[in-house]
């Protein structure tokens, strides 16, 4: 199957109108989001491998400033890296549309789900089946949330961003896919005050942990839904209380 091309000016509309503001991104960010959308995407390729040398010399950046850039797009979602050695970085670029949180601030009324399936999403127990908790797991992307490391089926597990133990509950807004380090030490405390946990111990830069707080709060407002499976002839799953 052939690589799908697209149209050079609508990817930048998107990018100065959405992806930037949206993102807060710097002029740095900008330059080297650019420069991969440019030879990845627009190119026709999903993937490219780069070194962050030699994205410093064409955009005539530091190397220091390069690679923030490049752990910035990561933690925003406009990057997914796929590996990392001598041979450079290998990452799946991402569209401004195709970016978790720019989609979830695009949502409104009308291009929300259908009522009916909103009261169903809001009403689900997301424990309740092993169909729902993988939606969770797919809303992830295959990353933790909290410190961004690649999961696999079995190292993954799902945390509640209030615990039980403060009334939070099984619904898509309280539940996230993360890393079995962090789910044991996030313990009982909120999300919020786990991610500047991260950030004070090094695990996380500022820059991730604006990206989790930004989440956090869209999480909570039920803008970050799980991703369902798409049924054959159009069924849905059921979601019951």
């Amino acid at each position: 199957m052939k690589n799908k091309t697209f149209n050079a000016l609508h990817v930048w509309k998107q990018m100065e109108d959405l992806a930037i503001p949206i993102l807060h991104l710097s002029p740095v960010d900008r330059a080297v989001y650019s420069h991969l959308l440019r030879h990845s995407r627009l190119e026709g390729k999903r993937q490219l491998r780069f070194s962050i040398r030699g994205i410093a010399q064409r955009a005539c950046l530091s190397a220091w400033s390069t690679r923030r850039a490049v752990r910035s797009l990561v933690a925003n979602g406009a990057l997914r890296l796929a590996t990392r050695g001598r041979a450079g970085h290998l990452v799946h670029v991402r569209l401004p549309e195709e970016i978790r949180t720019v989609r979830a601030d695009k949502i409104t009324g009308n291009g929300s789900p259908s009522l009916s399936r909103a009261a169903g999403l809001e009403a689900a127990d997301f424990l309740q089946t092993r169909e729902l908790p993988e939606a969770i797991h797919r809303r992830e992307g295959g990353f933790c949330f909290y410190c961004s490391r690649r999961l696999s089926p079995k190292t993954r597990c799902l945390d509640h961003v209030i615990p039980l133990a403060q009334m939070g509950g099984n619904s898509y807004r309280n539940l996230v896919s993360c890393c079995a380090e962090c789910n044991s030490l996030k313990g009982e405390r909120r999300a919020p005050d786990f991610v500047r946990w991260l950030f004070r111990d090094g695990r996380i830069t500022s820059a991730e942990l604006r990206a989790r707080l930004r989440s956090l709060k869209l999480l909570a407002s039920g803008k970050l839904l799980p991703v369902l499976p798409r049924q054959e002839n159009k069924e849905r799953i059921r979601l019951t209380s």
